[in-house]
């Protein structure tokens, strides 16, 4: 383990070469990117990690540490189990600096694992990607592209594709489609869901992998990505 990290379960190296023998281009970016070096997040429960997740959203990550570090603290240096927050005063939740929008959704998420709808690590880790999105998108404030970074970067799934993540469609345009040379990347140039997903049925069943590669083009091309939490 490096920093508390843990290296995926699957085979990476085993997905790199049935990736580049799919796709010799997605190969080549593979090959200029360098060694796949994903490495897992703890091993926090879904509702933990969902927290954390809400907390910080929308925000910069400084900040949102900042608050994640006050709210752990207000509850003895642990994140606080469902019940607590639950039954945690508005008062003091907005004093470590959730706003009223994450309190609400911090409590729903309580609620929801309380009454099962966000399943225990030891059931999600048996559960298929599809039924984890369709459970966990049920709680108030968390989107796919919120669980589908779950999947791959803690739960360390190899085929989750975030077709919908602006690093991914970045690098999947700088690396597939052809750019007006001399002219600064924009939004208009990102590429279409559509061809993400044709071209991403070359990289079944690995496709975790492939995106990480594709963040990796967005690297080289000069613009460091910050990979999400």
């Amino acid at each position: 383990m490096v920093d508390g990290k843990r290296p995926v379960r699957y085979d990476a190296e085993r997905a790199c070469r049935e990736l580049s023998a799919a796709d010799p281009k997605l190969g080549e970016l593979m090959r200029r990117a360098g060694p796949f070096t994903l490495r897992l997040k703890s091993q926090h429960s879904p509702f933990e990690a969902l927290l954390e997740s809400i907390i910080y959203q929308q925000l910069h990550g400084k900040a949102a540490a900042a608050i994640l570090k006050r709210l752990l603290t207000a509850f003895g240096e642990l994140h606080p189990a469902p019940e607590h927050l639950l039954q945690a005063p508005d008062d003091l939740l907005r004093s470590v600096g959730l706003s009223a929008s994450k309190t609400k959704a911090l409590r729903d998420l309580a609620a929801k694992t309380m009454d099962g709808t966000v399943p225990t690590l030891a059931q999600i880790r048996r559960m298929p990607d599809a039924e984890i999105v369709e459970r966990l998108t049920e709680v108030r404030g968390i989107g796919t592209w919120t669980v589908e970074m779950l999947l791959i970067f803690r739960l360390g799934r190899p085929d989750v594709f975030p077709v919908t993540d602006y690093g991914v469609r970045k690098g999947f345009a700088l690396t597939f489609n052809r750019l007006p040379k001399r002219k600064p990347f924009d939004a208009s140039m990102l590429a279409k869901t559509d061809q993400l997903l044709r071209r991403g049925e070359r990289w079944r069943p690995w496709r975790s992998v492939a995106s990480w590669y594709l963040w990796r083009a967005c690297d080289l091309a000069g613009k460091t990505m910050v990979l999400p939490d």
